[in-house]
């Protein structure tokens, strides 16, 4: 995985990528190069006042199995042609490209998001519609993932999008055990909203954290969007305004994912029958865990299953 910096970094964005993939961690085997290189190779200013050193060229986009453009600013200075070339290149290749924040621009520039769907950050998006009407730009999600090209919104959706694509590389378990590390949550959908409207004021002190705690510890019991209200004391019609300002997707999403997520663990690091899986993770039974499985994910639970077992070995 490599990298593509400009002159005028951000640094933050670049440290999205290079959190996720390219830090080793006790306990987990490492499944990721990470690499950093330049139009120019050399000293790289940052956004952040201090330069840093970059010893790889355009070249080094020709080897890697994803590219990521860590932002792109100023925005309104497009690519150079040798630029927009290698990243033509690397994707003509079969190479996943990936952009955070502001580095949708350099993709939209290259051309990799015409006729499709994209996101950028929201305070960029009007910016972004005027230079690149091909571009069916959504500027509400936190990241839009085609397999072969990705685009995510402001920095920390970054984050999100890059423990995303871990999910699918590497299963469930491994890219939890990252977000562990980084006291990150394991998985926020990219079609939740990039920013939440302010809080009422009866709700600043309400924070979701205990009952999202509670469900947490919960998920193999039929646990009911009715019983998170009765737990949290609340009405299902203020919980589910909770669940929009604070993690910008209702109760009942949220649930569900969950769910899904503990089946995946379990279908990754485990034998059991999926009648098993399905009441584990609280979704009744193997029908209800097959269908789920399809919408969400666009899968089988046993296709999922054998994809991560060959994987593995």
């Amino acid at each position: 995985m490599t990298a593509l910096v400009r002159p005028g970094q951000s640094t933050f964005e670049l440290a999205c990528a290079a959190q996720v993939f390219g830090v080793e961690r006790p306990g987990l085997p490492v499944r990721y190069a990470f690499g950093v290189c330049a139009e120019r190779p050399g000293p790289i200013p940052t956004l952040a006042g201090y330069d840093m050193l970059v010893n790889d060229g355009l070249e080094a986009l020709d080897h890697a199995d994803t590219v990521v453009v860590p932002g792109w600013l100023p925005v309104e200075e497009p690519p150079s042609s040798e630029v927009v070339r290698a990243l033509r290149r690397a994707h003509s290749r079969g190479a996943r490209v990936v952009s955070i924040c502001s580095g949708a621009f350099a993709l939209a520039y290259a051309g990799l998001l015409d006729g499709r769907q994209a996101t950028t950050h929201w305070a960029l998006a009007g910016e972004f519609a005027r230079r690149f009407p091909h571009v069916r730009l959504d500027p509400d999600v936190l990241y839009v993932d085609h397999g072969d090209v990705a685009t995510s919104a402001g920095a920390g959706a970054g984050f999100d999008l890059c423990v995303h694509l871990v999910r699918g590389d590497q299963g469930a378990r491994y890219a939890a055990h990252i977000a562990r590390t980084m006291v990150m949550p394991p998985h926020r959908e990219g079609g939740q909203l990039q920013y939440s409207a302010p809080p009422h004021p009866e709700q600043i002190d309400g924070t979701l954290a205990p009952l999202l705690e509670w469900v947490a510890g919960r998920l193999d019991e039929p646990v009911t969007v009715e019983d998170m209200a009765g737990w949290a004391g609340l009405s299902a019609r203020t919980l589910a305004r909770r669940f929009t300002d604070q993690l910008g997707t209702s109760p009942g999403q949220w649930l569900l994912a969950q769910r899904i997520a503990v089946a995946q663990d379990l279908l990754e690091s485990s034998d059991l029958p999926l009648e098993a899986v399905a009441r584990r993770a609280g979704l009744s039974s193997s029908t209800n865990l097959r269908r789920r499985f399809l919408t969400a994910l666009g899968t089988t639970p046993g296709a999922y299953r054998r994809a991560f077992r060959a994987r593995s070995r």
